[in-house]
């Protein structure tokens, strides 16, 4: 315990928390989970699952403790009649036509938000339109969504850079998508920059950006300006917690970091720290949140004051083979 972290011998510093709400598992993540746990329920281990169901170690290594089986290729898994389960982030048409031409049994966890956006780009490629993606290179959701169509009908950007460097021919017709996860101000921009320069472009009849996302980023804007800094509990490959450290910076915390768990926290990084704002990325349970805030209570005298932003009530139905899960484990 650093000597910051006490004002005299024997007795914690204060340090405020302003926990951000919305927060943590947003509908999507949460239905992909229970999918895994109600086919391990149903059917039994191992459950082979294509990617990590969802962008978080914890989530992932609690599900292979009862026996789901993570792999990044259909090649992986053996012809042995078990389940194979596709993560939330989506993926290329490619690999369902796969599974089915080896009569795999599959099941599709895909977030129903990230599906929108795929029947969005394959409504308007059957118009005619040449798609402009707006996403991160390498993101699964994003190689998801570009399979989706035949190769060389998305072009990705990244920034409004590279809105300025397409090379498109003169009278295409043009239409854009957007990956789920990212910044809502920075592809506000993208979107500006798009439709400056192709003033015909077609976007979707309602944003891209899941409704988790904004909210979470909204969240963090209205205590971002209160806050010494920022910490934020994701996974460092997931895109939306990622956004969520670089809204904190834009909107007036002095710093911001992403933290997967407790025994991570770098403690003199809060030496300086009066007011810590804390949320989690859509992929994070709310077990890490209370484990972290165990943690910092364990140095700290603690208040925690929550800024509710709005409720989430959004709920998706997982897929009706599964439906009797439950039932199937009273039996």
């Amino acid at each position: 315990m650093s000597a910051i972290e006490k004002n005299i011998e024997g007795q914690k510093r204060p340090l405020k928390i302003l926990l951000a709400s919305p927060r943590g598992f947003c509908a999507g993540v949460d239905r992909a989970i229970q999918i895994v746990e109600k086919a391990l329920i149903k059917y039994g281990a191992p459950v082979y699952v294509r990617h990590e169901i969802v962008h978080n170690k914890y989530v992932v290594e609690s599900l292979r403790d009862k026996g789901a089986v993570f792999v990044e290729s259909l090649d992986e898994i053996p012809d042995d009649g078990c389940p194979v389960i596709f993560s939330a982030h989506g993926v290329p048409k490619s690999v369902p036509e796969r599974a089915q031409s080896r009569e795999m049994f599959f099941i599709d966890a895909t977030c129903p938000l990230v599906s929108k956006v795929h029947r969005e780009a394959e409504r308007h490629h059957a118009q005619g339109c040449e798609i402009i993606l707006i996403g991160h290179l390498g993101h699964p959701e994003v190689e998801g969504t570009m399979g989706q169509l035949p190769d060389g009908s998305v072009m990705l950007v990244e920034t409004v850079e590279d809105v300025e460097a397409l090379n498109v021919a003169e009278n295409t017709k043009l239409a854009y998508c957007t990956q789920t996860t990212l910044s809502v101000d920075d592809t506000a921009d993208i979107v500006e920059a798009l439709k400056k320069r192709f003033p015909e472009i077609i976007g979707p009849h309602k944003e891209d950006i899941c409704y988790a996302t904004t909210n979470r980023q909204s969240a963090v804007k209205e205590i971002a300006s209160n806050c010494d800094a920022l910490m934020v509990i994701g996974a460092p490959n997931s895109s939306n917690s990622n956004r969520l450290v670089e809204v904190g910076l834009a909107y007036g915390t002095k710093k911001s970091t992403l933290v997967q768990r407790a025994d991570e926290i770098d403690w003199t990084w809060l030496d300086d720290v009066d007011c810590l704002g804390l949320t989690a990325g859509a992929s994070a349970p709310d077990i890490l949140i209370q484990e972290v805030i165990k943690a910092i209570k364990d140095r700290f005298e603690v208040s925690v004051e929550e800024i509710t932003l709005v409720e989430e009530n959004v709920v998706f139905n997982i897929p009706r083979i599964l439906r009797d899960a439950e039932e199937g484990k009273k039996s």
